[in-house]
């Protein structure tokens, strides 16, 4: 019998806590089957500490365990369980610095402003760690993200409760989204007819040029795009929808991803920051920047620093800042209880977790009297805004989806190979000057170029040739395989997706498509598409581009599923192993917050069930391990009982939580291997533990629920204590002696 290992990641935040609970299980299964569990640390401290192993004690430093992964992904037999991880912005870095620093770790602070040049090489070693630094390395394969058949067979018979009614007239909700000047209008796009290396160039009016980067490997067949943002244009579009909203009543929301698009969003955000607040931030703009107050962190960052300035000052700066609110639409919240605004913190709203929750809600978010309340949402960029616009027209039209009878929008999404990455990487920039920042070529040919003024945010991607080849071999096959249309969602009006629609055209045809129905539709008709067959209780593959494959893949398992942790996404690696992902993490920090309070943890690991099963399916098809296949199919069937006997997390503290989901998982895959009669030595061998969990079914319950009701001490957020983890999230010592022993 073969052996092979699966790698599980440690990350951060709620899934993190509950690997304490759950990873305990899933070893004492798996080495029955002689497979191993192998941990590797991807965590934000973990990424850090990797990164900065300088002055730090032997027993304190990490491997640099992503490195380590990314190669593995090369190999066949690579067979990885991704968890969510934290993207992470400026503010989240700091805090996990902070934390470390206080445990004695030596490492520096993340310098704001690059004022010397060690102050540019931290900034640069600390790019590593930021934003979307994780998925780019792993992420060597196209995504296959769906709801498992049991799942949503599931959630149909017992539809979520969070769906709420949209008015049946009169909603003012709506996207508002840029004319002109935006990412959209300007985008230019180019495939490459033969490899080039090519570096990014800042052409200053005054004719003084500057090497912004420099070795871009640029291969034939790939698909460059560049494009730019008009600083100008997007403070305007602010001002303008700042007093409609005020003047419609509504209030005003902003969606973004400054955690994956680590760039230029936080860029955007600040200026949103300085439009609504401009009347105190001009008037006292000499005293916050004497303080280092930084607009792209959010006002939250500015408030924290005025306790640098005297008494005075700061009471004259609060005022000022009050007074804005007067003349200003409302904001919408995060936690209005705290004062906690939209524009607070970069992070706190991310568009892909905030806009299914728009919809959810009947086109409203939460106002500072913790009501639901009309909400106009900012997406100023129009390459995806239009689409979200979509859904919200259909819903003041058609009312609300009905979880019980809504079909299912799965993806296969563009991401291989660093795709479409938008924003967060080292080739996004913000203008120094007028003048032109152009792609040039080895030998001096310019390969596109963009006209800037001071502070537009200019940003280039690349998508490579294999990948688009495989995606769309990827798309062909789920369409087959699920009997339902698919639909490319590319917009020809994009200079970017034209690209991709030529490709598209020429790489269908090399497969058999005559039994299945393939459409391209601009994302506002896809999505439109998409809804009337939803309606209709009908499925549809939504084939889209790397950021639309994260938007939709919460959208729709929020409103089918309520979650979109309950996904299964599938990662077929291109060099023919697998990543198997297991949700969103959008919600984790908020899971943390309330097991921090009340030691409730609400985190359901559906998403890391389902992701273990064709995990253990594709060992047995590698390897010929027949106990593997014997393993999955009986999770398979411990997470259909899991469901049908509702054991998923409550929200509400003293009720079951992730720890007791957890042992009725292992309840339900020890039964169902003891019932099996494909694998004699697997029914001896868990027969006794099938036994033992549920006879003292009662015992194990009453003290987990012991557990719960007071708050949680784990000795760090980022960067948690394992003991004092581990004894909140095994706290049954009747349940860790059964899993201990089989």
């Amino acid at each position: 019998m073969s052996k092979f290992n699966i790698i599980w990641t440690k990350v951060d935040e709620a899934p993190a806590l509950a690997s304490y609970s759950l990873l305990p299980v899933v070893e004492a299964f798996t080495k029955k089957c002689g497979v191993d569990v192998k941990v590797r640390d991807i965590s934000l401290a973990g990424r850090i500490i990797a990164n900065f192993p300088d002055n730090l004690s032997d027993d304190q430093k990490i491997g640099d365990h992503l490195s380590e992964l990314g190669k593995l992904t090369q190999d066949p037999n690579a067979n990885i369980i991704k968890l969510p991880n934290i993207s992470a912005s400026i503010p989240q870095l700091n805090a996990a610095v902070k934390e470390l620093q206080e445990k004695g770790y030596n490492i520096p602070s993340y310098p704001q402003e690059a004022k010397t040049e060690q102050d540019s090489k931290l900034q640069q070693r600390f790019a590593n760690v930021l934003g979307s630094a994780v998925n780019p390395v792993l992420r060597e394969g196209n995504s296959d993200r769906r709801a498992a058949k049991s799942v949503k067979q599931f959630a149909k018979r017992h539809p979520h409760k969070m769906m709420k009614p949209w008015p049946q007239s009169g909603s003012k909700a709506r996207v508002a989204h840029m004319s002109e000047g935006d990412f959209y209008g300007s985008e230019k796009s180019v495939t490459m007819e033969n490899n080039a290396v090519a570096d990014i160039e800042f052409a200053a009016a005054d004719g003084s040029t500057k090497v912004l980067k420099k070795g871009i490997k640029l291969l034939a067949g790939e698909v460059a795009d560049t494009a730019v943002m008009s600083v100008k244009a997007l403070r305007e579009f602010y001002e303008k929808e700042m007093q409609a909203a005020k003047k419609d009543g509504v209030l005003l929301s902003l969606h973004l991803k400054a955690t994956m698009m680590k760039i230029s969003d936080p860029i955007i955000f600040g200026h949103c920051v300085s439009v609504f607040y401009k009347e105190a931030l001009e008037k006292h703009a000499a005293a916050l920047a004497k303080i280092g107050a930084n607009v792209n962190n959010g006002l939250a960052d500015i408030l924290e620093k005025l306790d640098r300035l005297d008494d005075k000052t700061k009471a004259e700066i609060e005022a000022d800042i009050a007074k804005v609110y007067d003349n200003r639409p409302r904001q919408a919240m995060v936690d209005s209880r705290k004062g906690i605004t939209n524009l607070h913190v970069p992070n706190n709203i991310i568009v892909d977790a905030s806009m299914p929750n728009v919809v959810r809600d009947g086109g409203r978010m939460w106002n500072i009297d913790d009501e639901l309340q009309d909400t106009a949402a900012m997406i100023p960029d129009r390459c995806y805004a239009t689409m979200y616009q979509q859904i919200i027209e259909d819903c003041q039209k058609h009312g609300q989806f009905d979880p019980a009878t809504m079909g299912s929008v799965s993806n296969v999404g563009l991401m291989a190979q660093k795709a479409e990455e938008y924003g967060s990487h080292d080739k996004t920039f913000e203008a120094p000057s007028a003048g032109t920042i152009r792609v040039i070529d080895e030998r001096g040919n310019e390969i596109m170029s963009q006209t800037v003024e001071k502070g537009d945010i200019f940003r280039m991607c690349q998508v490579k040739d294999a990948p688009i080849r495989n995606w769309v071999e990827l798309a062909v096959n789920r369409a087959k395989a699920e009997g339902v249309p698919a639909v490319f969602w590319l917009d020809e009006g994009r200079a970017h997706d034209a690209q991709i629609i030529s490709k598209v055209k020429e790489y269908l045809p090399l497969h058999d498509t005559s039994d299945i129905e393939i459409h391209i539709m601009k994302p506002q008709d896809a999505m439109q598409f998409s809804l009337e067959r939803v309606r209709r209780g009908l499925d549809t593959i939504s084939v889209t581009g790397n950021v639309l494959r994260d938007y939709l893949t919460d959208l729709f398992p929020i409103l089918e599923l309520g979650t979109s942790a309950r996904m299964l996404s599938v990662v077929p690696l291109m060099k023919g192993g697998g990543l198997f992902e297991t949700g969103a993490g959008g919600s984790a920090p908020k899971h943390v917050q309330q097991f921090l309070k009340e030691g409730h943890l609400r985190w359901d690991s559906l998403g890391e069930y389902c992701a273990l099963v064709p995990s253990l399916e594709m060992i047995a098809q590698k390897s010929g391990n027949a106990k593997a296949k014997v393993l999955a199919d009986a999770l398979n069937e411990a997470i259909t009982a899991y469901l049908e006997n509702s054991k998923s997390p409550s929200r509400k503290v003293n009720e079951i939580d992730n720890r007791g989901s957890t042992f009725y998982l292992a309840m339900y895959w020890a039964k169902a291997l003891a019932a099996q009669d494909n694998d004699k030595d697997l029914k001896e061998a868990f027969a006794p533990a099938a036994k033992a969990l549920a006879d003292n079914e009662a015992a194990i319950n009453e003290e987990l629920l012991a557990a719960q009701g007071k708050p949680a001490r784990i000795g760090g957020y980022y960067l948690p204590d394992p003991k004092l983890t581990t004894a909140q999230m095994r706290p049954s010592k009747t349940l860790n002696k059964i899993i201990d022993g089989i």
